[in-house]
């Protein structure tokens, strides 16, 4: 089967001289819900750049739904929905107006044209919205708009640039219910995102970025297999016996209300509450201290700078 995106030996360098990506390979099945992450300055933008045409690439090859963009980026591009990270439309237009008008750009008739306006506003939550001029939403609410501009013209590949960045915790995850929807119907989409927990969610597979680079290539539940240690942090009532720090776990007591515990591949969570219910602890709640795939993330980039020097 053909790849959604198939990239070789993608080079960017710019006037300054900065090497932006240097030689990055990488291929997105169809139907795939896919992460690329990396910190600031890694190579993200510019990744995403090319693959939409605002950046020019100085060297590789790119295939959109199998069309080389150096032999037909015209037609490459109507296969691609694109959601970019700033804000890009007229504020003193309509919000179904900024639909319908980029609709008409991929030449879809003005019936179909409001149709599709119509079905996408409400199922982002806008059709209320829709005489209203755009500067007056929310920025969750333009976030939205902004999705619903890039599908109306129906594209096999939705690119999202950091879709949900000032976006409240509630309204993220009804995004993240929606796209879900989007992904389950056949359409591929690639997500940069900062918020680590937003990949680990939704993504199946991820690439991650570093100073142009590709520094890790696999799918979500193989990458977070290679988490050596995980902490969580219990929530207890009653006392602590002292027997607790004897357990052979890596144990911290953070206050009378709450301890964490670390525990290193191969030890079970199971065999850690029944130790603990043995010493009589009772157990509220628990969670994880951090995002699983940001303690990677933090890893796999230390470990790059160590390479380095």
């Amino acid at each position: 089967m053909t790849a959604a995106i198939s990239i070789r030996e993608l080079k960017k360098v710019y006037a300054s001289g900065h090497e932006a990506l240097k030689g990055i390979s990488l291929d997105v099945a169809q139907g795939d819900f896919f992460a690329l992450l990396g910190p600031n300055g890694a190579g993200k933008s510019t990744t995403i750049g090319v693959l939409n045409s605002l950046v020019t690439k100085t060297s590789g090859s790119v295939t959109i739904g199998g069309i080389d963009i150096d032999k037909d980026f015209s037609k490459a591009k109507t296969l691609l929905g694109v959601v970019p990270q700033e804000f890009n439309f007229s504020g003193f237009v309509k919000v179904q107006d900024i639909i319908t008008t980029q609709a008409g750009f991929y030449g879809l008739s003005r019936k179909v044209a409001k149709a599709r306006t119509e079905t996408l506003l409400k199922s982002l939550g806008l059709w209320e919205k829709r005489n209203e001029q755009a500067m007056r939403l929310s920025g969750g609410m333009k976030r939205r708009l902004m999705i619903a501009r890039a599908l109306v013209h129906e594209p096999n590949i939705l690119i999202l640039d950091e879709p949900t960045a000032g976006v409240d915790i509630e309204m993220r995850r009804s995004m993240w219910d929606f796209l879900k929807e989007v992904n389950e119907k056949g359409t591929t989409i690639i997500l940069t995102t900062h918020y680590l927990e937003e990949a680990e969610n939704l993504c199946r597979n991820i690439a991650i970025i570093d100073k142009g680079q590709i520094v890790k290539n696999t799918s979500m539940t193989a990458l977070l297999d290679e988490l050596e240690e995980e902490t969580f942090i219990f929530d207890y009532q009653g006392t602590l016996s002292d027997q607790i720090l004897s357990l052979p776990y890596n144990v911290n007591v953070i206050d009378n209300t709450r301890f964490s515990v670390s525990l290193k591949k191969g030890q079970a969570l199971n065999t850690l509450f029944a130790e603990l219910n043995k010493e009589g602890i009772e157990i509220s709640s628990m969670r994880n201290k951090a995002n699983r795939l940001e303690e990677l993330f933090v890893n796999l980039v230390e470990k790059g700078k160590q390479d380095a020097h």
